[in-house]
């Protein structure tokens, strides 16, 4: 037997709602590995110091995992505002002007495919048991049980970014002399590829797509801030 159709629309909120939090832990994550792949890199090309490839790395870890939660707490917590902001002004509505309301409801039911006398059937019956949230769902598509959680955001964006962030300075870490960079920067294609997939299944994207834009956008940055760091190489100074 299949499931009742009227769990769905629960569900597919719940899964939005989450989504939220995994898209921060993945872009995180990306961010993180890029971010701290350029600036090692970098720093490795003009020193051969690990204690300053180390003391670069991880002021880097630090300041790149602060700053994405509070830029995903700020983001997050705008976007719930605005969520409460629109259902304070439905709750209101509802409250001055029933009958406007209630035909406005039929009106988006009637946009959504159904004849004018099924859509006003189920306005009324819906309006009858929860007017609020048969507005909420149909105008709004909130659920006010399940806003978007500005904590959670924040917390998967900077573990992400910290996790992506310490694949690189591992790799340039490890005592290889000469194939220090080879290794990180295959290291870092690797977890991009990773990243990049996961970012196009989110996102139901192309996952090749996906995985090229972001190897290729790292690979650049490693490219470049290892170019520039050789030409302020210690050896030069």
């Amino acid at each position: 037997m299949n499931k009742p159709t009227h769990y769905e629309p629960h569900h597919a909120k719940q899964l939005g709602s989450r989504s939220n939090w995994l898209r921060a832990a993945v872009l995180g994550s990306n961010d993180g590995i890029v971010s701290i792949a350029g600036l090692v890199v970098g720093v490795a090309g003009a020193t051969n110091s690990k204690l300053i490839i180390l003391a670069a790395g991880v002021a880097g870890i630090l300041a790149g995992a602060l700053s994405m939660a509070a830029g995903e707490y700020v983001s997050v917590s705008t976007q719930r505002d605005i969520e409460k902001s629109l259902l304070h002004k439905e709750r209101e509505e509802l409250n001055n002007q029933p009958d406007e309301e209630l035909d406005e409801l039929v009106g988006l039911y009637e946009a959504k495919g159904l004849k004018h006398s099924t859509a006003r059937m189920v306005a009324n019956e819906l309006t009858a048991k929860d007017a609020f949230a048969a507005h909420v769902d149909a105008e709004l598509n909130i659920d006010p049980n399940n806003l978007t959680n500005a904590w959670h955001a924040a917390y998967a964006s900077a573990i992400a970014f910290f996790i992506g962030s310490v694949i690189p300075l591992v790799f340039v870490m490890l005592p290889i002399g000469s194939l220090t960079i080879p290794v990180t920067f295959l290291s870092v294609v690797v977890a991009l590829t990773v990243t990049g997939y996961l970012s196009a299944k989110l996102a139901g994207t192309a996952i090749l797509k996906s995985i090229l834009r972001v190897v290729i956008g790292g690979a650049l940055a490693m490219i470049i801030t290892y170019t520039i760091g050789t030409l302020f190489g210690v050896s030069h100074l």
